[in-house]
């Protein structure tokens, strides 16, 4: 079975309770949700789910640096594939003019 999961960040996300999976079949998605600017709890959260639910692959949301994606590479190892979800510059700039009308920023 394939087991992939996505995470992202959230202002007040708490990923002991911001967790949910999907399971097919031949899948298993899991999407898990860290506080804004957690990084230090993405990495611990990434190492869990790869050793103790086989997580074979690892998506970051856009919010994570360059220096919190090395966090999770080496939380997890060199084994499991670490993606990063990027937009081009208008998505961003949209995402950005939403994130703040919220207070998100």
């Amino acid at each position: 079975m394939y087991k992939a999961a996505t995470v992202i960040m959230a202002k007040g996300a708490n990923p002991a309770k911001h967790k949910a999976k999907v399971k097919g079949d031949a899948f298993e998605y899991t999407l898990a949700v860290v506080p804004m600017g957690g990084f230090d709890v993405a990495a611990r959260l990434c190492k869990e789910m790869v050793d103790k639910e086989g997580v074979q692959s690892i998506t970051l949301c856009p919010g994570f640096t360059h220096e919190a994606v090395a966090l999770v590479r080496k939380a997890v190892g060199e084994g499991i594939p670490i993606n990063v979800t990027r937009a081009d510059v208008p998505s961003t700039m949209i995402t950005a003019q939403i994130l703040t009308k919220e207070g998100w920023l």
